[in-house]
Formats: C-alpha cells, sequence, structure tokens
C-alpha cells in the first residue's frame, strides 16, 4: 500500500514534468519550491536555463541566494534535471 501523502505528490511530478515548459509552469514549480512566504516576495522568469529570481529586498534576496541549493534541486525533481541550469538572484 502506498501512503496518500506520497501519491499526491508524485502525481503533481508526474503531470508538470509533461506539460509544455511556460511561464505559468516554471511559477507554479517556483511556488511548490520555496513556499508561499518567498514566492510572494520574488518574481521569475526563465530565460536559456537561467532562472532569473529578483527578490523585493536585500533580506529576501540573502535567503533565496542561501537557499538556492535546495531550491535547484527541488526545481530540478519538478521541472527535469537540466532545465533550470543557474539561478541568477536580484
Amino acid at each position: 500500500m502506498i501512503p496518500v501523502g506520497r501519491v499526491i505528490p508524485d502525481a503533481l511530478v508526474g503531470l508538470l514534468r509533461n506539460a509544455p515548459l511556460t511561464p505559468e509552469k516554471v511559477a507554479f514549480a517556483w511556488r511548490q519550491a520555496v513556499g508561499p512566504s518567498v514566492d510572494r516576495v520574488t518574481t521569475v522568469e526563465l530565460r536559456e536555463s537561467v532562472l532569473r529570481v529578483r527578490a523585493q529586498d536585500p533580506q529576501w534576496q540573502r535567503e533565496v541566494k542561501r537557499s538556492a541549493h535546495l531550491i535547484r534541486a527541488r526545481l530540478d525533481s519538478l521541472l527535469g534535471d537540466g532545465i533550470v541550469k543557474r539561478i541568477d538572484i536580484r
């Protein structure tokens, strides 16, 4: 028996990876990777495998930089390996 708490995230990953790469898909993956607090204070745009992140203020910019490795790993699991090759935080 597979726990329900594991089925839903696995299903989400499968659906997300198969969807076309759109700005909305990238924004959704970002929101899932960072959570609602960070999502509210940032904007993202994917250009040529570089995720450009704009933070509302320097404190949030530091937080995103500090967590960039974990965020990228989460984005890889949601979008697919190599979709985001680098995160540029401003």
